[in-house]
């Protein structure tokens, strides 16, 4: 029987999308990934058979070779590569270092962090760092590129983003190619008009920094932010 030819309430992965992953047992979680079970028994049916197998230690499943699996009725070389496929990747997880996340606490971190991204550029281009609540960067993304002194800037992609991103507070960046270290009438009316715009969806707006090659202004520190 095929997993889409159950009853709604037994599909794994109707269940991992509704309630959530920590919700999939083991054998539905296996069910998952060989997709079918055999004449006689559904995929979750024939998963917990394996899994009882191996007394329901996953470590000692991924020990198991091709034709180890393959012993068990209804497991043939397709479904056994596939269950030694996805336990091999939940092990290379596991001697996955995981990066240090930048936290932008400070208009300096700010421009260290972002400074090579708008470093020699011939034209403007904004960009919004999208933060969760400890100030670590959860994305960035390019709303606007323009000219050497202008930026068109679409309000509602950057707010797009912040949704997609459940982020709790962006910071704003363009850079000035001529050099100039000054907010022009047009870059404070804009942050304004953003920071108003934030507001109404429970977003901080940490700061706008314009950027050199050499230097920055944050609208934080010069309080106009």
């Amino acid at each position: 029987m095929v997993i889409r030819e159950w009853a709604e309430a037994d599909r794994p992965r109707e269940k991992l999308l509704e309630r959530g992953r920590r919700a999939v047992t083991d054998a539905e979680l296996l069910a998952i990934v060989i997709g079918s079970g055999s004449r006689t028994e559904t995929a979750v049916e024939l998963c917990k058979r394996v899994l009882a197998g191996v007394n329901h230690n996953l470590l000692q499943l991924s020990k198991l070779e091709v034709h180890d699996l393959c012993e068990y009725k209804g497991i043939g070389e397709a479904k056994a590569i596939s269950i030694i496929a996805a336990l091999e990747l939940g092990r290379r997880r596991q001697e996955t270092k995981q990066t240090d996340i930048p936290i932008l606490n400070s208009s300096k971190l700010v421009y260290e962090f972002f400074r090579s991204q708008l470093q020699d550029l011939p034209h403007e281009e904004f960009w919004t760092i999208y933060l969760n609540t400890a100030c670590k960067v959860v994305d960035t993304q390019l709303i606007g590129r323009g000219g050497n002194d202008f930026t068109p800037v679409d309000i509602r992609t950057i707010f797009r983003f912040a949704l997609l991103n459940k982020c709790h507070s962006i910071i704003l960046a363009h850079n000035h190619p001529s050099g100039t270290l000054k907010a022009s009438d047009t870059d404070i009316k804009i942050t304004q008009k953003i920071v108003r715009a934030a507001e109404l969806i429970d977003i901080r707006v940490h700061d706008h920094l314009i950027f050199t090659d050499c230097a920055y202004l944050s609208f934080r520190d010069e309080g106009l932010l």
